[in-house]
């Protein structure tokens, strides 16, 4: 996503708080903002299991399955993305990494609403402790800005900003275990001509994930974790 300015994400902070009061009910922790900790909802009073694994019916109506079992289903617009059957439609060859340059509540939104014609497979927190799917993998996403591309990857947003970075080891490691799983399942190499910065993919205009992402540091994470995954 294109970097939002300043003062816009100032004012965004007040917009967001409803939003975000939607996204603990679901288990996903608000990043308050910059400078400040991100911090997970607390369980609900009497709740036994992980906060994520269950959620308002609202959240959980339509196929409240995901493509991968540590996320949680908040699903974008339909308006947002193109129905498809991959990867029997289109091959799935690519992940894109994306950096999303607003807090969670305020993506989710974005995602949900029809004018905005934007969207991602998944989104992961700050702090790394979160995961949440807002398109099913069989589903064209919205989010390269290239037609062809979009066809044949998975888009997986971070949330931070390409001037205040906050890439945890944690966001790394959960980040790369999900792509390491992405490429298991579709065959897609574990190299960087297949897992991409939004920013290469051809005639991008978006410079995430930005220059302080650690592509060494990534690769070695994904390849780590896909050699552990069992085709």
């Amino acid at each position: 996503m294109e970097d939002s300015p300043l003062s816009r994400r100032r004012l965004l902070w007040g917009a967001a708080g409803a939003a975000g009061t939607a996204l603990a009910a679901v288990g996903l922790p608000r990043l308050m903002g910059p400078g400040e900790k991100a911090k997970a909802a607390p369980p609900r009073p009497g709740h036994k299991g992980p906060v994520a694994a269950a959620g308002p019916p609202a959240a959980r109506r339509k196929d409240p399955s995901v493509d991968y079992a540590p996320a949680v289903w908040i699903e974008a617009s339909e308006s947002n993305y193109t129905a498809s059957e991959r990867p029997e439609a289109y091959p799935i060859e690519y992940v894109v990494i994306h950096l999303t340059t607003d807090i969670l509540p305020v993506m989710f939104t974005k995602f949900k609403d029809p004018a905005e014609r934007v969207s991602a497979h998944y989104m992961i927190s700050a702090t790394g402790t979160q995961i949440a799917q807002c398109v099913r993998e069989r589903d064209v996403a919205w989010h390269s800005g290239s037609v062809w591309y979009n066809h044949r990857s998975i888009g997986i947003e971070h949330e931070g900003w390409t001037d205040q970075p906050v890439y945890t080891d944690k966001m790394y490691e959960v980040s790369a275990v999900l792509t390491a799983t992405i490429c298991a399942k579709y065959d897609v190499p574990v190299d960087r001509d297949h897992i991409l910065g939004h920013v290469e993919v051809p005639l991008s205009t978006h410079d995430d994930p930005g220059t302080a992402w650690n592509w060494d540091k990534y690769m070695k994470l994904v390849e780590t974790a896909r050699r552990r995954i069992r085709t």
